[in-house]
This record gives C-alpha cells, structure tokens and sequence, in this order.
C-alpha cells in the first residue's frame, strides 16, 4: 500500500511541476526535482531506486519515441558532427576527466574515476529543452543534441562497464575493451532493427487478414520498446541503443502508411502521454533521491584526504568547469571541421563563441547519470568494498543540481542571436508535394464516382458531388502550381490567415456545442460526437 501512495504521490509531482514552473518561471527539471525531494518530507520515505528496474522501465519507451520521432534528414545531415559528440565526446571526456578526478582525489582509484567520468558523459536533451523554453533553441542546433543524447547513453554507459570491469578485477586489456564495445554496440542496434521488423511483418499480416484492432495496435507500439532491450540484454548487447534502433526503424516502417488514421491519431496521443509522465518522473525520482546523498556528505568527506565539508563543493564545481572545458574544445572542433567547413567556392560562416558556449552548456547531466552511477557494484572481485563508491555518488548527484541550475541561468541568455548555417529550404518541395497529392485525390475521387454510380439511376447526382469535392483540390492546385517566390510567400502567408480563421471558427462551434449541452438543448452523445469532430478538424491547424 506504501508503494502505491508513493506512485500517486510522484504522478502528482509530475502534473504540479508544470503549473509551478509557468508561475515561477523556473526550469521545470528543477522544479521536478524539488518536487520530489519534497515527497520525500510527505511520505517519510524515498524510491528504493534499482537501477536495473529504473533502466529496464524508463529508458526503453523515452529512447524509443525519440527514436521514432526525431527527424531523420536532420539526423543523417548532421550524423559527422552527432557522432563526433557522441562517441569521440565521450571517449574524450572519460580520459580528461578520469584523470583529473584521480589527481584531485588520489584516495579514488582510477578506474573508478574512470568509471565516474564515463557516466558523467552522456547529456541529457530533456532538460536542455526545457531550461531553453523562454528562449528556444534553434531547430537544428536542438536535433544535433538530441541525436547526441540517442547515442551518447550508450557509449557512456559502455566505457562505465568497462571501467568498473577493470576495478573490479584489477586488470584492463584494450583489445577486450574495443571488442566488448564493437559487441554492446553493433550487436544492440541489429537487435533493435531486426524485433522492429519481425513485429511489424508479424502485425500487418493480422492486420490484413482479420483487421486491425487499434488498441492493439497501440499496445504493440508501447511493448516494442521493450521487447528490443530485453532482447538485446539477454545476448550482452547495448539494451539502449537497441531500442534507440527500433525506433528509427519504426519511424521508416511507419512511411508505408498501413495503419489507420484512427490508430496514427489515438497512438500519437498516447505516447505524448507515455513522453510527458516518463520525462516528469525521471526527475521527480531523481530528486527523491537527494536528500538521502545529501546526508551522506559527512560520511564521504572522510574518504577524502579533507575534513572539511565545502571541499566537496570544491571537487563538484571543479567537475563542472572541467567537463565545459573540455565539451568548449571539443565542440570548437567539431564545427570547425565538419558543421562550418567551406563548401566549394561559397564561404560558411565563422564558428561563433557564443553558439560553442551554448552548446557547451547544453551538456547538461539528468537522472540517467544518477541511475547509472547507483549500479557501481558495492565490492571488488576480492570480497573488499567498492572504494570511493559513495563519494562517486555524492560527486554525481553534486553535478547533476549544478549544471542544472547553471544551464536555467546562463542558455537562456546567450541564446539570443545564435546562429546556425541555415537549413535547407523545403517551401517548393512542399508546393509539389502538396499538387501531386491533389491530383492523386482528384484521380481518386473520379473513380470512386465512376464505380458508386455505375448501375443507378440518377448517375449525375454522383457527378456533382464528385465535383464539389473535387473543387476543393483544383483550387488548392491552382493555388500553388507554378508559383514563383513572392506567390509563395504570400500562400503561406495566406495559409497561417487561413490558419486562424478557421480556429476561430473552430472555438466558436466548439463554445456554442458546449452551451447547448450545458442547457440540454441536445443530447450529451450528440455533443460529444460533434465536438470531436471539431477537434479532429482542429488538429490540422494546431
């Protein structure tokens, strides 16, 4: 019974944070955080937090829906300097970072620190998003990080197991180490792409011999996820990229457009559900679980070679700083090389400091940091106890709060007037793409009219209403065939008109719906249908 108070508990949590982060105008990963240290204070006690649980329940779905909806032309145009930040980023971090946290603290071993700065590695795009609301990041500076975030999970938290391999049996054989690396990560992203397909070809087989059940469908969709990790897990492989694979896969098996709008509709509901209670309680449990680090910080002094507390703080901010620095110089020559390099004759502009220190900054920690640093084993393979793990832990979480609060301070201010090479312009595509859908409509509706009149007696009255509906997607080609650049500017200024005209009306019958009901001028049915109906059509708007 305990548990499922402290459930409803942190869900409350979750739907508070975001009315207390609009009133305050603080960053909503903080406000959750506070939030669910104050659960903590309500319900006497915090979340035993297994991190084999909390990987297993929270990572699959979120990796997976960002999988699946992240943009793919983005991810594959920018996939050099993704990669760069995911994999040389991190590697690069893991040996900056491991050795200055040995030099600092000696008392550490270095495969410990090693271990610490590996799970410092990966960036958490979640809270970047949110800390940025007031000032939004720009489109693909945002699609680089969170394709960065995708990757970079697992190639921290692969260097971390070998790091603690090494600690725990004292010995390290790099050869083993690229092996195990080559294993987790090519091993985990076929796994994810070959569940995705099976199930899919397994799905539309059902589907187009019995029917497709839409709760069903949605059901296979949130199981997907999880079928990948665990599938990938049993072999050894990388669980995380799996299901980062699978839902890349889904996203391409989605464009062949077999399942039915109902399903799309209701599944994008659903998992904006899954996204928004995931996201939400991730930091909820990451702030329940610092008040107990927190207390411990008398206890993990003493590990050190100082009694004083505030040195604790000094080592956190010395992380801090140092992981900037070294994400400053690698970011630096990352766009250098890749993101800003001349393309023949035409000069790209220069790499500016303040998008290096936006990104940079952007690095911030999240509570995948916190749940992997928990798995550090609490002994050696000699029985002996795990030296510096709490001190490990403390030093995380210390991290975690301070680049938090420092990305709310300083991202939204020197997002202002950042500039990235601009993204390739999609109007005209979008103007043919949007005639050759009418005339395969126009296509469409004259045959259908041909075979729902063919043997009745009053065949015209089919042709006519062919022709009204047909009319809608004549104007629409007319409106955009052959458009030059100023017309196309005015359609799409037309358009966003458009746009909030028909909204308007859309709340005024939505409005009058609801009067009519509330005064029982129509059956409670009726309205609902109607007013469905017109939130479907304002779905097209929003």
């Amino acid at each position: 019974m305990h548990l499922i108070e402290t459930i409803l508990f942190l869900l409350l949590a979750v739907v508070l944070s975001g009315w207390v982060a609009r009133i305050t105008r603080i960053a909503l990963p903080l406000v959750q955080i506070a939030l669910g240290a104050g659960v903590v204070l309500i319900t006497g006690e915090s979340v035993d937090l297994k991190p084999d649980v909390f990987f297993l329940l929270f990572l699959p779905p979120l990796l997976f829906v960002d999988g699946w909806r992240i943009p793919k032309e983005a991810l594959f145009r920018d996939k050099v300097v993704i990669l760069e930040l995911a994999l040389g980023l991190v590697v690069f971090t893991v040996l900056g970072l491991g050795f200055l946290i040995h030099w600092m603290i000696p008392t550490m071993p270095l495969a410990v620190a090693f271990a610490l700065a590996a799970i410092l590695s990966p960036t958490d795009p979640i809270a970047v998003q949110a800390i940025a609301g007031r000032a939004p990041i720009p489109k693909r500076l945002m699609h680089i990080l969170e394709g960065e975030s995708l990757l970079n999970d697992a190639s921290g938290l692969t260097c971390m197991r070998i790091a603690v391999i090494a600690a725990t049996t004292g010995a390290f054989s790099l050869s083993s180490a690229f092996g195990t690396f080559a294993w987790l990560a090519l091993a985990g992203v076929a796994v994810g792409i070959g569940v995705t397909l099976a199930i899919g070809l397994v799905k539309a087989f059902i589907s187009r011999r019995w029917g497709e059940d839409v709760g069903g469908q949605i059901l296979i969709s949130l199981l997907m996820p999880f079928a990948a990790y665990l599938a990938a897990e049993t072999i050894h492989a990388s669980g995380i990229l799996a299901a980062v694979a699978a839902g890349v896969t889904m996203s391409f098996a989605e464009r062949q457009g077999s399942a039915l709008a109902a399903t799309r509709i209701r599944r994008a509901v659903v998992w904006d559900t899954v996204q928004f209670v995931g996201n939400g309680l991730i930091f909820v449990i990451l702030g329940e679980q610092m008040p107990s680090i927190m207390a411990r910080a008398a206890e993990v002094i003493r590990t050190t070679q100082h009694s004083e507390l505030w040195w604790l703080a000094v080592y956190v901010f010395a992380i801090v700083a140092a992981l900037a620095a070294l994400r400053f110089v690698w970011v630096w020559t990352s766009l250098k090389l890749t993101l800003f390099r001349r393309k023949g004759r035409r000069a790209q502009p220069k790499v500016g400091l303040r998008l290096v220190a936006v990104m940079s900054l952007a690095g911030v920690r999240g509570a995948i940091t916190l749940a992997g640093i928990l798995t550090l084993p609490l002994y050696l393979g000699d029985g002996s106890p795990m030296p510096a793990r709490n001190l490990a832990i403390f030093l995380a979480a210390g991290v975690i709060i301070v680049s938090l609060v420092l990305a709310t301070i300083a991202l939204p201010r020197l997002l202002k007037g950042v500039q990235l090479p601009p993204e390739d312009d999609h109007e005209a595509e979008e103007n043919r793409s949007r005639v050759a859908a009418a005339w395969a409509a126009i296509r469409a509706i004259e045959d259908a009219q041909h075979l729902m009149a063919e043997g009745k007696a009053d065949p015209d009255f089919y042709t006519e209403t062919a022709t009204r509906v047909m009319e809608v997607y004549r104007h629409r080609i007319d409106m955009r065939a052959s458009m030059e650049d100023d017309a196309v500017v005015q359609a799409r200024r037309s358009d966003d008109i458009e746009r909030r005209l028909r909204l308007a009306g859309l709340a005024a019958e939505r409005e009058e719906l609801v009067r009519l009901g509330r005064q029982r001028l129509i059956d409670e049915e009726t309205a609902r249908k109607l007013i469905r109906e017109i939130d479907l059509q304002e779905l097209r708007y929003i």
